[in-house]
This record gives C-alpha cells, structure tokens and sequence, in this order.
C-alpha cells in the first residue's frame, strides 16, 4: 500500500448507522512495561560483559530502537513513577523530593488537576489499565475517617469501607482498570492487592520474612516484616501481574477490536528481596538475581507473544523502561560473586546522583513504524514517554502539563539528526531530592557526595573515589573525557559551572524545563513519515 492510499485510509471518516468511526481507531496500541530497581548493565544488550543473556529484551532492541542516554527522573522509585505517569519531576509536586511509600503512605504523588498520561490517552478513545507496583501514595482513612500517614504498624489502623474506592487510586486518575500492590509488592508493607480501587482481602496477617526461600543465604535481603492479606503471594507476584495485563488486553480485544488500549505492566523485577517464581529458579548460571532477570526477560517475551497471538503486533508499541539504577547490595554480590557490573561501568547506583543512579535502559519497539536495530544517543529522560506519546495520538499538550517533557519521536522514527539533540539540557533528582543537569557532555551536581548513599561505610567504602575539589558545593564532569565522573571540574570550569548554576535556577524557577506551545507530529504525520523498515 503506497503513502496517498495510507493517508487516505486514516483521514476518512467512516459513518455507520449514524455514529462515527474516527480515527481513534487507527491509534497503535501502547504498552509500558516499567522494570524496578534495573542498572544500565543488567540487560546483554547493554553490557557485552553480562554474567547472563537477555534474549527477549535484547531481540526487542534488534527489532526496534534502544537508548544508550536514557535517564529516570529519580533515583528511587516513588518520584520516578510520578515522572511516569505526570512527564513532570517529583519536585513540580512537592515543591523539593520526595520519598518512597512505606505502609499506608499518602497522599498521592499525582494530585488533584495533574494530567496524567492515562487521562490523555482516553480522551483519543484509548481504554487504559495498569497492573503491579503503584508506589506514588494512596490516601486511607481510619474508623473515625483520619486520614492515616506511612508506617507498618497504622495498617491495622485502616477501615477499609472508609478509605475505598480510594479518592486517588489509579481509577481517579485515569485508568480504566487496575490491579496493583500500594508498595513494593514484596519489600515494604502492607502487603495488599488493590483491584479497581477496592481491596478484596484486607491486611489482617502479620508476614515473617522467614517464611520465604533465602535463596544463596542473602538475596532475601530487604524483605519487611509487617501486615498482609491473607494468601498474598510474594514469589508469583510479576507471573500474576502479567496474567492481569494480559487478561485486560484479551478482554479488550474481544470486546472492543475496534479501539486501541493503553496498558501499563509495572513488574517488580529487579527489586530486593530477589524472589524469582521457581519455575525460573537455576535458569542462569548467575544466580538468584540472574534468574530473577531472566523472569523479567521471559515476561517480556510473553508480551510480544501475546500480541502475536492476537494479530496486533504490527499496531503495538511497546516501551521498556526502568524507575533507577541497581539496588545498593545487589550491584556489590553480583560484581562480587558473578563478575556481573549492574551499572554497566557507570559510577554509583540506586540513590546516587552520579550516572549509574539514574542511566537505565530504554527500548522502544513498534514493527513497520520504527526503524530496526537503531542505536540512539539522544539524551532522554522517562518524562519523555508522555509528549512523546501526546504526539504520536495527535494531542497538543498545554503549557501546564508534562512540563518536564519532551517529544522523542523524531529519534525513535529515525528522522532526527544524530548530531542534533532534541534535549538541550536534562533535569534529574537523586534519593534526597538534589538536583543535577546535564547540557550536551556537561554534568553538573547542585551537591557534594553521591546524592544518596554513605560511602563512608561499609559495602560501598571499597567504591569510594577521592575527592578532586575538597571545597567545593558541587560537582560538574565533562562525561565525554571523563565518563566515571571521577575529577570535579567545578573550580578549573567555573564559566561553565556557573553557566549551569543559573540555568537550573531559571528551570526550577520557571515551573518547566519542557518547551512552550509544542506541537504534536500526528499519526498521519507518523505513517507517511516511516520508511517501513
């Protein structure tokens, strides 16, 4: 079919006893698959020294585009999430940080007003659904209708006829469907499924961590006694997310072939404890965290099946991407034990500022539309994925909405400049809610120290770098000479220090760091601009 017939067959509109067929139904399917706590260097198609394969993923990027500049906007999960779903940093929110939700912690991240990437898509007709890990705040009330803050022991406090259907669940703010655990599913309590914005089974069972396997004798490390419902499954948790998702898309297909979905899979994989279901147990030769990967892997390989299965692929774009960098324990066993580098060679992990906090991978893959095997160095951050979104569907974002978001469209269909980056500069918030800024090669950290973690203590003493510029307030590297980001140029590069020191006053001052007036490209636009690789 040549271009003329293709752009034909989207503007037309079809009138069928008196109701009309727009073009809505000629959007692509978007599926977000949102790993947890995943390092730059976790996947083989990211690291040629992996102790693992990732054959799922790494197809995927031979199929598609992967990032090697891709960026959380945190480096813990909570505020990355907001970045997900909002295309904002945490700080638009709270005003600084923000942490990550322990117990019946909230209220939400994504307050009242904010458009979340969810209300957008169903203003085009998508239906929308998200399944596993939420972890932005919830809001639960106790019998005198008090609203409850964070803590494991209040979620005996919670009466659940008063807090549900919950006032900023998922289904307050844009989802059609949902099936969620408030937290980490199996580190922080309480330990509860959320359906819809209901809890079938209420938390009344106190869990022991040593109820679960400890596999290796450590790697059940980071699992929280505290309160859960009855029955909740702490191994199988990712397989029961999929058959959700997979069931929303089934079900969906079934019923309404004619409109696209939007469906948001949030795994847990990789985050601690490391709990792979056993029928992955022994699948690689790096342990419990190589079979927990490879979990993650098989996961995504079930996806891209499925629509396969349902003669949609070609419609589907699926999106990969994670909230930080590797867990702190979990980067030390595995370069210790399997000579595995989570990080990828980058320095830092979870919580740090420096790039191995906040690098992740991100692939993207949608056939016939985005050209195959392209490597892209475009800088990017997971706010991104929303303008990016708003403009493939055609929808023209307001100035107040998505403010840290970009249109990356152009590197995924292969029409952008490698030379030219559509970011001219890229925002960032480490564990205690610091800022840094990138602009081209320059990195500058508004902070001394890592962000996040002590490296003054013990696993991380031995990561330790010496300091270059003992009296500074910050830190500014020149990643292109100096990738591990081991010599602070901050007083020898005092123009350009300077330089980015008022550029991100002007960005947090400004309540933006995205463009004005950004115009969305269209799925017209999109199709006659592919070359149908």
């Amino acid at each position: 079919m040549n271009r003329t017939k293709i752009k034909f067959f989207l503007v037309v509109f079809c009138w069928i006893g008196g109701s009309v067929i727009s073009m809505a139904q000629e959007l692509p399917n978007i599926i977000i698959i949102y790993a947890d706590d995943l390092g730059y260097g976790d996947l083989s198609c990211y690291n040629d020294e992996s102790a693992y394969k990732t054959p799922q993923l790494d197809k995927m990027a031979r199929e598609g585009v992967r990032f090697t500049d891709a960026h959380s906007p945190s480096t813990i999960c909570s505020p990355s999430r907001y970045g997900l779903y909002s295309g904002q940093q945490i700080y638009r929110s709270t005003g600084r940080g923000g942490g990550a939700f322990e117990g019946p912690g909230g209220p939400s991240y994504l307050k009242p007003g904010t458009l979340t990437i969810a209300d957008m898509l169903r203003t085009k007709g998508y239906r929308t659904g998200v399944f596993g890990k939420w972890h932005v705040g919830l809001s639960w009330f106790d019998k005198n209708n008090e609203k409850l803050r964070g803590g494991f022991e209040n979620s005996l406090l919670i009466d659940y006829e008063k807090s549900t259907p919950l006032i900023d669940g998922p289904n307050a703010r844009g989802f059609d469907e949902s099936f969620i655990t408030p937290n980490c599913p199996t580190t922080d309590p309480l330990y509860i499924y959320i359906e819809n914005g209901m809890v079938p089974i209420p938390a009344s069972e106190r869990h022991n961590p040593s109820n679960l396997p400890n596999l290796g004798g450590k790697w059940r490390w980071d699992n929280d006694a505290g309160w859960m419902s009855p029955g909740y499954n702490f191994m199988e948790a990712d397989l029961l997310f999929f058959e959700k998702t997979r069931s929303f898309i089934t079900r969906h297909r079934e019923n309404t072939p004619d409109k696209p979905f939007f469906a948001v899979f949030s795994t847990q994989i990789a985050h601690a404890p490391v709990l792979p279901a056993v029928e992955f147990n022994g699948t690689t030769d790096a342990g419990p965290r190589g079979d927990f990967v490879w979990e993650l892997d098989a996961l995504v390989g079930r996806v891209i099946d499925l629509m396969k299965e349902l003669g949609i692929d070609d419609n589907t774009l699926i999106i990969f991407n994670a909230d930080n960098g590797a867990e702190i324990m979990h980067v030390d066993w595995m370069r210790q034990d399997y000579e595995h580098d989570a990080s990828g060679g980058w320095r830092g992990m979870k919580r740090d500022a420096w790039e191995g906090g906040h690098r992740v991978p991100f692939l993207v893959r949608w056939p016939g539309v985005f050209p195959k095997g392209l490597v892209s160095d475009q800088m990017t951050n997971t706010t991104d994925i929303f303008a990016t979104i708003a403009s493939l569907i055609g929808y023209k974002l307001k100035d107040e909405d998505a403010t840290d978001s970009y249109d990356m469209l152009p590197a995924m269909l292969g029409t952008q400049d490698q030379n030219t980056s559509i970011r001219p500069y890229l925002l960032t918030q480490s564990f205690r809610g610091e800022f840094q800024i990138r602009q081209g090669n320059w990195k500058y950290l508004d902070h001394m120290g890592s962000g996040g973690n002590n490296y003054e203590s013990e696993p991380l003493k031995k990561y330790a770098l010496p300091e270059t510029a003992v009296d500074a307030s910050g830190q500014l590297f020149k990643l292109s000479n100096d990738p591990g980001e081991t010599t602070n140029l901050f007083f020898t590069e005092a123009d350009k220090r300077m330089e980015l020191q008022e550029l991100l006053q002007d960005l947090k001052s400004s309540g933006r760091s995205a463009p004005l007036n950004r115009q969305p490209l269209g799925i017209v636009k999109v199709r006659e601009e592919t070359q149908f690789h």
